[in-house]
Formats: structure tokens, C-alpha cells, sequence
């Protein structure tokens, strides 16, 4: 392999989502620098990957770039990944990018899956195109300012939220943005227990109540009419 950082995508859910080229990389990379190298344990055992890791999460990311630069100058590949989809999407590896370009180094990605095009998809509202909008804010302040920004968007707005706050939010989205607001709640995408669910926040919130929700959820907000 050319010298250079390697941006990987990998499995959102399902550890077989991983594609042959994302394989043949992470075998053929010199280093894989992960967020979490437990966990990323987890799916190079399960495809018979044995490159040495190191971490890179946010508290590092730009030690562990200044030391990725100089790997690949001395004519390392570097394969650069997360516990999930693709780095710097929502995810650390974007200061490393940028670091890396600034650098004058070889940059390139090998695609896979992301949770936010997976849930676009999957919602049947993405036509016309959509706007990410990542993580909302922990403090209410910031979730009101966040999502009366977007009240008005003509694209359908994709957040990323915590389980441990889903009912929460849809409160929020009811209060804020009204409470026919169409609402599309992707969770545990591509796992056993993927669950699916549509309609205004007061139904959301009605299908979660009582329970112990666990995994990531995508929520997308539809267009106001």
C-alpha cells in the first residue's frame, strides 16, 4: 500500500457490513488507529485482521495526528477508523483529516456505511435531499436553539440522540415545533432489534414509554408542511 491515511467506514450494527476493499485495507495497513480499540478488537477477530492498533478518540486526536503525520512520511499506511460508520462523521477523525491536508499527505477513504444516509434511506423522506445536523446540544437551551433553527427547513433535518433522551427530545419537537410534526425515529439500525418507527412526537413518545431503550437513535424531522 502507498503511504498515506486511509479512512475507513465501518459497521454500523452488523459486523458482516464490513466490504472486501475495507478488509483488504485494514489487513494491508501498517497501523489501524482507532477510537476505540476494544472495540474495534471485536470486529478485526471476526474478519481475521491482525494489524497493530492504537487509539485516537477526541481527548488525542491531534497528538495522535501529529504522530500519524510523521508514520506516514516515513512511509507508513495508516488506516483510520471509528466504532462505527464513517470517522469524522459525528465522529473523531475529522481534526486528523484536516491536520493531514494541511500536511501535504496522501488522504483517501474507503466508503461504508453511516448511520445518518442508512436512516435517510430507510425513511422514505429523503427525495430531495436532507440536512445532518449531528448531536443536539445536553442543556435545554441549546436543544430549543437548535431545533427552532431548523423549524423551518424545507429538507428533512437528521439528528443523532441518546436513548436516554429520545422521550425527552420528542417533548421538545412537540413543544418547539408543534405537535403534528411528522417525526421518523431509526433505532439499532442494521442489528437484531432494529426498530423502526414513524408518525408525530406524542406517538413516538407513547411507543417508548416504560421501556429501557438501548442503542443509538436517528431522529428526522419531515419538512413543515
Amino acid at each position: 500500500m502507498d503511504a498515506g491515511l486511509y479512512i475507513v467506514g465501518t459497521p454500523i450494527g452488523n459486523l458482516s457490513d464490513l466490504s472486501f476493499r475495507a478488509v483488504d485495507t485494514l489487513k494491508e495497513a501498517d497501523l489501524i488507529v482507532a477510537e476505540d480499540t476494544r472495540h474495534t478488537r471485536r470486529l478485526t477477530e471476526r474478519h481475521g485482521i491482525a494489524t497493530r492498533m492504537m487509539s485516537c478518540h477526541k481527548f488525542n486526536e491531534v497528538q495522535r495526528a501529529e504522530q500519524i503525520i510523521v508514520r506516514i512520511q516515513n512511509g507508513e499506511a495508516i488506516a483510520m477508523v471509528t466504532d462505527s460508520g464513517m470517522p469524522g462523521i459525528s465522529d473523531p477523525g475529522a481534526r486528523v483529516v484536516a491536520l493531514c491536508r494541511e500536511a501535504g499527505v496522501m488522504i483517501t477513504s474507503i466508503p461504508g456505511p453511516a448511520a445518518v444516509t442508512t436512516a435517510v434511506a430507510l425513511s422514505g423522506f429523503g427525495e430531495k435531499g436532507f440536512i445532518f445536523a449531528g448531536f443536539l446540544p445536553h442543556k435545554s437551551g441549546g436543544r430549543k436553539r437548535d431545533l427552532l433553527k431548523w423549524a423551518e427547513a424545507d429538507l428533512p433535518v437528521v439528528f443523532y440522540e441518546s436513548p436516554y433522551r429520545l422521550i425527552k427530545l420528542m417533548g421538545e419537537i412537540e413543544e418547539h415545533l408543534g405537535a403534528e410534526r411528522t417525526v421518523f425515529v431509526g433505532r439499532e439500525l442494521t442489528k437484531k432489534f432494529e426498530e423502526l418507527s414513524t408518525g408525530t412526537p406524542a406517538e413516538i413518545r407513547t411507543q417508548y414509554e416504560g421501556r429501557n431503550v438501548k442503542g443509538e437513535c436517528v431522529v428526522i424531522l419531515q419538512p413543515s408542511p
